[in-house]
């Protein structure tokens, strides 16, 4: 995919505070600490850079629950294959 900068800027930031409140909420992180796992899953990529956006192709939650419990997060804590009404409440 093709990225315009304003898209990909606005997904990236939404991506980010999805992240960011998953690590605070299931990881049990602080909201700077959160942030700072949100920046580092997340860095800014230039237009440049091949398959810009790629991380995109999951969602946050999948690669926040990722870090916190492991691959096997959706076999061993079905509960949080999908995302709770309070992640989606923050689209």
């Amino acid at each position: 995919m093709t990225w315009n900068e304003a898209d990909y800027l606005d997904c990236l930031r939404s991506e980010r505070r999805g992240y960011a409140w998953v690590m605070r909420h299931h990881g049990g992180l602080a909201p700077k600490e959160a942030r700072e796992a949100a920046l580092g899953r997340y860095p800014y990529e230039p237009a440049e850079v091949p398959n810009r956006g790629l991380i995109f192709h999951d969602e946050a939650w999948h690669w926040a629950m990722l870090a916190i419990h492991g691959d096997r997060y959706g076999a061993e804590r079905s509960e949080l294959v999908h995302p709770s009404p309070d992640y989606r409440a923050l689209e």
